[in-house]
């Protein structure tokens, strides 16, 4: 399996224009893979008490925060996510020297699910996944299949001032600070000599391989990818359409241009085919405290196909219930040994009523375009509506306790119709 799946942006203050940052990403999965959007509260925990991810448990932490998540839906992890703290994280296959085909172990998505829990910055972020890739390892397969899709992770992190790049090779890691500006990750490694924090053992463990020659400058990308010309200029295709269209943007990017770029098919981005943009995420940041950042979530696949909804961290959120997937227990194909005998049916209820206009989309050109014009009027409306809260803050938060749920159901009603 090539590498050839997501996508992940950050623009600060300085590319937005406003004191705004703006994340977003596409997670492109096998095709039939169904993705939910879940809210879980903020929770303390007991002393000894431990977390079951998707294939081993591990300790737990005293306290996790407030996190909503895009997450296929047969595993515990997330592709992509934010926590009450305004910290969003999206992570990305990586393929390099160090072979991918370990144990079981953390799942990236595990990571990023456990990062968005434990840290209230984006720094934070960094130190909490790399304790725990250095201490548990990263391993398993990645795809709800018996052929052992398995890659390493790169995360692209931000928060209310600055964004992180973590790229990692098995248990060595390296992060790069970004204070300004934007930045791209697809599927590729990107740090080059500007490293901010790394794996104690990184530059040893290269040299002992005979990648480095301990004299010349260290550069990550070259040293831990496949090939010595790792160069950023030399790049993927995807990485190289992503950066030229953040930088035709730059200095006026706002949350309908990252939806813009997660929705281009002609730059591979809009993935299609047997991998595929199974969903998609933007967020809005203020860099004001006082002001609540808007998470945008299609839970369907393909942003052009899609309704972005907006989602607001606020008191007494009850659980998802129209993006959630049905459950199995202990009887989940994933769960028993060996594992992925057989695959359930995972679509929740979104899902389901998005098939049909997704179809019609699809084959009927008059009838699709009427479908995209609503979808794209609903969504606008809805952006509209959350500028107030972007620039004002919330005064009456129990009316957006049911937000995203409220913007769901509308959406659904409207297929409804079709």
């Amino acid at each position: 399996m090539q590498p050839s799946s997501c996508d992940t942006f950050v623009a600060l203050p300085a590319s937005t224009g406003t004191q705004r940052v703006i994340f977003g990403k596409n997670s492109s999965r096998p095709c039939d893979e169904v993705q939910e959007v879940l809210f879980f509260p903020a929770r303390d925990h007991a002393a000894e008490e431990t977390v079951e991810c998707t294939y081993i448990e591990i300790e737990q932490v005293a306290h996790t925060h407030a996190v909503v998540l895009s997450t296929p839906a047969w595993l515990w992890g997330a592709e992509m996510g934010a926590n009450e703290h305004q910290v969003c994280i999206g992570n990305e296959a990586v393929w390099g020297r160090e072979p991918a085909d370990g144990d079981e172990a953390l799942l990236g998505m595990d990571l990023v699910r456990l990062g968005l829990e434990r840290a209230d910055t984006a720094e934070t972020a960094v130190d909490v996944i790399t304790e725990l890739l250095e201490k548990h390892g990263q391993g398993g397969s990645c795809m709800e299949d018996e052929c052992g899709f398995t890659y390493h992770n790169a995360f692209l992190i931000s928060d209310r001032k600055e964004a992180w790049l973590l790229e990692t090779s098995a248990k060595y890691w390296a992060a790069e600070r970004v204070e300004d500006g934007h930045r791209n990750s697809s599927n590729q490694y990107g740090i080059t000599t500007k490293i901010d924090k790394e794996h104690p053992g990184m530059r040893a463990h290269a040299r002992s391989r005979g990648w480095w020659d301990g004299k010349s400058p260290f550069n990550f990308a070259t040293v831990f990818s496949f090939t010595t010309t790792a160069r950023i200029e030399a790049a993927h295709s995807r990485y190289c359409e992503g950066k030229q269209m953040l930088e035709r943007s730059s200095g006026h990017i706002t949350a309908e241009t990252m939806m813009d770029i997660l929705r281009d098919k002609d730059s591979g981005i809009n993935m299609e085919g047997v991998f595929a943009t199974t969903a998609s995420m933007v967020s809005v940041i203020p860099s004001d405290a006082s002001l609540p950042g808007v998470h945008y979530f299609t839970a369907t696949p393909d942003p052009e196909r899609s309704v972005f909804k907006p989602f607001i961290f606020v008191k007494n959120l009850k659980p998802l219930a129209e993006t959630t997937s049905p459950t199995f227990g202990p009887d989940d194909p994933v769960k028993k040994k060996p594992r992925f005998q057989s695959k359930p049916d995972r679509r929740h209820e979104l899902f389901l009523k998005h098939e049909p206009p997704a179809a019609v989309i699809e084959s009927h050109k008059e009838r699709g375009k009427k479908i995209l014009q609503r979808m794209r009027k609903l969504e606008a409306e809805k952006m509209s509506q959350m500028e107030a809260f972007l620039s004002h803050g919330v005064e009456e938060p129990d009316l957006l306790v049911t937000l995203f749920s409220g913007a769901v159901r509308e959406e659904m009603a409207m297929y409804s119709q079709i």
